[in-house]
């Protein structure tokens, strides 16, 4: 594969779409449009979702862009080699104008051609059918056109944003990460890396599980660009890749973690700042609480040996860093404030638990009923209690 830089990386995979009619659009924030159920933009479709069910857009039919998204569901799983909070989306779409072949098949010319991605790594699935809607023939035949292996699922390879709404089946191009020759299917075998999923979205799903007919047929891409990074600089994992090299050349100094501790540290630092630069600030529900568990998480870990560490020390080139990739105007030095006031008051909150807990009604194991008092009286969310206690 082709060693290539975030900005080169990006730039090719701009400039491929727009020599094939596509028009760039600028990426949202993290906030999802009024209406939307979700707390933040999971996936560069949420700002287009009226453009999916038939608006039209101003800017025509073929979409690119560049998409931050943040994903709460893969929290724990942050700190192995693919997963991360914040992330960007590198997205394409066909708003009701060509089909998903013409996609799968831009997509593979640009991994392997344009990308240098050897063809011999790529595996591909595809959706099998089901009660409602058959087998995704189309994508199959263009996988074997190619001689590209081939695997059919079902619920891995039907895309939906809910239990409602726009969704589809979908193709996803997954890259081998392993030391060995490829083996097996991307179910069987972790070391296949899904890169890029294509949704051919032309149903939307009602209450009752019935399928409906979209007004126009829609294709809707997503190549996740710290994994592709990671594939194409030859890094072991996406904390590795040119996106992380501040954060990995100064944090180590910093403070001394091991590297499950670092890769968790950094990924959730630098998730808050991108959350505060798009105008969260913490707080005790929704959107302000995703960001104050990040924080309280951060913190967790970085006192859990050394209580005497501050973010006061975190310093402000990272916060900058940070905030300029994702393109955010935010002024570093209120961002760095808000990270800092939201450190106070944890520590407060610790100091305050440890007394509360050291009380006799506390000492043994705790019920629902102490859970439910500990929040609702004092403001002590179970995780902490737990944390507080040692309990696992």
């Amino acid at each position: 594969m082709r060693t290539t830089t975030v900005e080169d990386t990006i730039r090719t995979f701009v400039e491929y779409y727009e020599e094939r009619g596509h028009r760039r659009i600028t990426g949202s924030t993290l906030l999802p449009p009024p209406g939307d159920p979700v707390l933040f933009t999971t996936s560069g479709m949420h700002p287009l979702t009226p453009y999916l069910e038939g608006r039209q857009h101003p800017l025509g039919q073929r979409l690119v862009n560049v998409q931050r998204c943040l994903r709460t569901t893969d929290l724990e799983e942050v700190g192995d080699a693919t997963h991360l909070t914040v992330f960007e989306m590198l997205g394409t779409w066909s708003l009701g104008d060509y089909e998903g072949p013409r996609s799968l098949e831009w997509g593979y010319d640009l991994l392997t051609e344009g990308l240098g991605v050897d063809p011999d790594l790529i595996h591909a699935t595809v959706f099998g059918g089901d009660g409602q809607v058959g087998l995704d023939t189309a994508s199959l035949e263009v996988w074997q056109r190619r001689g590209v292996p081939v695997e059919r699922t079902v619920e891995d390879n039907w895309w939906s944003n809910g239990p409602t709404g726009p969704c589809g089946p979908d193709s996803e191009i997954f890259v081998w990460t392993g030391d060995t020759p490829p083996q097996s299917t991307p179910t069987r075998d972790d070391r296949w890396v899904e890169v890029w999923n294509h949704v051919m979205m032309r149903h939307r799903r009602l209450g009752d599980g019935t399928l409906v007919p979209l007004p126009q047929r829609n294709i809707d891409t997503g190549l996740g660009l710290e994994r592709l990074l990671a594939l194409l600089q030859g890094v072991d994992s996406v904390f590795e890749c040119d996106v992380f090299t501040p954060w990995r050349e100064r944090l180590p100094g910093l403070w001394h973690l091991d590297e499950p501790s670092l890769r968790l540290v950094s990924d959730h630092l630098r998730s808050a700042v991108v959350v505060t630069g798009d105008g969260v600030r913490p707080g005790n529900t929704g959107r302000a609480y995703v960001l104050r568990r990040l924080m309280r998480r951060v913190l967790t870990t970085l006192w859990r040996d050394d209580p005497t560490r501050q973010l006061t020390d975190l310093p402000q080139e990272l916060v900058r860093h940070t905030l300029d990739h994702f393109r955010q105007s935010a002024d570093p030095d209120e961002v760095r404030r808000v990270l800092l006031d939201e450190e106070r008051r944890f520590g407060e909150l610790l100091q305050r638990g440890r007394r509360i807990l050291d009380r006799p009604r506390f000492r043994g194991p705790l019920d629902e009923e102490d859970f439910h008092y500990l929040h609702d009286t004092h403001g002590l969310p179970r995780d902490l209690v737990v944390s507080l206690r040692g309990d696992n």
